[in-house]
């Protein structure tokens, strides 16, 4: 994966798809903290995340998926509540508000997706949200600005909201591809506290969204970090509408492209407004064996406390990567690693050499930096985004559930 650098665009919202959102009270600052997604007779695929402990939605929505084979026809979230910890009443709560909006719609409760971020063992406030949903549904819009409000109301410790989206010709028509999602803190590979929702006017069945889906995540979601925790309700849903009358089978390789640059744009956003970072990290680790080693080393270097507060101080503190590296559990002669930090070498063949700390140091305290790791060991390589440790990052966790 490589950095993006470039601005997300202007929101494209594609055909069949409305989107609404509004306060139900769940979070205590009365900011918008329900949403939804409305489309009819789309087909979807879903990755979750690698947790052993999961939230209720997740539960409820991948049972759903798979007993309609796929279909989905609203996607409901709700922030400030993670409903994950939370028992039987949890699984409630989340069947509850599907079957109320379900019966609204006039459609099977199986076939809502939905999804829940937020506090960690505290009961879901399902007639709060059950409350909302005519008006939540009397203000579904296919806008632009409707985009917006969903992406804002689906936010917990975000800064700013995420948005990315593609337009492509295909024979003629026209496919377009929308993102939004959610992700500050927890951010690990394997996915991380993120939400994120892709929708497309392309017409595909579940089988061919679930291949194109874990494909990316893997070259994307998969390769970012922010402080090395995975979460208990991460989820990344691909939905597709239809209604571009363009099929996946004629369209495969240019929509996978499409898709790549949406999932790499929601990645990159993610992490530079990952809790309290000041630095985004882009590692490259270069000569691996196997690109399996290049990624194992790369969540050390990611994920060591040591490396990511010298980062923090923007001091390039090449030793702590090199430890890093060797006890990442990937076999390796630390006679032949090579450590760069900005456009300089800092670390010759495993050893000190000279280099300018000013310079190193000026290079740190850039937004972005790149760190380049050599390991002489074959031709494999990737790029992998992670960020600082900074106190800010203390007190924002220290604080969260007060």
């Amino acid at each position: 994966m490589r950095a993006v650098r470039r601005k997300p665009g202007p929101i494209l919202v594609p055909a069949g798809f409305a989107f609404a959102a509004l306060s139900a009270g769940i979070k205590a600052s009365g900011r918008p903290d329900v949403a939804l997604a409305r489309s009819i007779g789309s087909m979807a695929s879903s990755v979750f995340t690698r947790n052993r402990v999961v939230a209720a939605p997740i539960e409820i929505g991948r049972a759903s998926l798979k007993k309609t084979r796929g279909r989905v026809d609203a996607v409901l979230v709700n922030s400030g509540n993670a409903n994950c910890a939370t028992g039987a009443a949890g699984l409630f709560a989340c069947a509850s508000s599907c079957k109320a909006l379900g019966n609204l719609l006039g459609i099977s409760e199986t076939h809502i997706f939905p999804s829940s971020t937020g506090i960690i063992g505290v009961p879901l406030p399902s007639d709060k949200i059950i409350a909302c949903l005519p008006t939540l549904i009397a203000s579904l819009r296919g806008t632009r600005e409707a985009v917006t409000r969903f992406a804002d109301a689906i936010l917990t410790t975000d800064t700013r909201r995420k948005i990315a989206s593609r337009r492509l010709r295909v024979k003629g028509r026209t496919v377009t591809l929308l993102g939004v999602a959610k992700g500050s803190g927890m951010i690990h590979p394997q996915m991380a506290t993120m939400l994120v929702y892709l929708f497309t006017d392309l017409s595909a069945s579940p089988k061919e969204l679930n291949r194109l889906l874990r494909e990316v995540a893997d070259e994307t979601f998969n390769r970012i970090s922010v402080d090395g925790d995975t979460s208990t309700n991460d989820t990344v849903a691909l939905v597709a509408s239809g209604e571009s009358g363009v099929n996946a089978g004629g369209a495969r390789e240019p929509f996978r492209r499409a898709l790549f640059d949406v999932c790499e744009s929601l990645a990159e956003q993610i992490v530079t407004d990952g809790e309290g970072v000041n630095h985004v990290i882009e590692l490259s680790i270069e000569q691996a064996r196997r690109s399996a080693d290049a990624l194992e080393i790369a969540r050390t270097i990611a994920h060591s406390p040591l490396v990511k507060t010298a980062w923090a101080g923007s001091d390039p503190n090449w030793g702590r990567i090199l430890a890093a590296i060797g006890r990442s559990g990937v076999p390796i002669n630390p006679n032949k690693v090579n450590i760069f930090i900005g456009d300089q070498r800092v670390c010759r063949n495993g050893s000190s050499c000279a280099f300018d700390v000013h310079r190193a140091h000026r290079a740190l305290r850039k937004p972005q930096c790149e760190i380049r790791v050599q390991l002489g060991a074959g031709t494999s390589r990737i790029r992998f985004l992670t960020t600082d440790l900074t106190a800010e990052y203390v007190s924002i966790n220290a604080d969260y559930s007060t």
